[in-house]
């Protein structure tokens, strides 16, 4: 007897979307997954949502693992791309010490110090405002 054929893999293509897009701050990322239905020797096919398809120019995004898709104004990817993240904002205690580090006085050069004092004044002007 023979055993039955297990179903191929689903294979998708990934899409890096911002939840918050169009309103509120930007950073808010999910990765979409579209199934692939089909691949010819110069494109790869694929299901949007909505009942929508796709297709992507299969060379090159097998040989860059990315690729823009113009229709969807986005990037498409063949694996899960990472999900960027946003740098920790230096806090007003930290730029202050940077501040008295950089002195010249301290061992600092004048440059190295404005740098450090106009970061540590600029963020102090931002936190105020907020």
């Amino acid at each position: 007897m023979t055993e039955p054929a297990s179903p191929a893999p689903i294979e998708f293509l990934y899409e890096l979307w911002d939840a918050n897009w169009d309103d509120g701050p930007l950073g808010n990322y999910q990765i979409l997954q579209h199934p692939i239905t089909k691949k010819t020797p110069k494109r790869i096919y694929f299901a949007l949502s909505h009942g929508r398809a796709g297709f992507v120019d299969r060379q090159s995004i097998e040989a860059n693992g990315e690729v823009w898709h113009r229709p969807l104004g986005r990037r498409l990817y063949l694996t899960p791309p990472e999900i960027p993240h946003r740098p920790k904002a230096t806090s007003l205690p930290e730029l202050r010490k940077a501040m008295a580090d950089a002195h010249p006085d301290r061992g600092g050069t004048d440059a190295a110090f404005i740098a450090a004092r106009t970061r540590y004044e600029d963020a102090r002007r931002t936190q105020a405002a907020a």
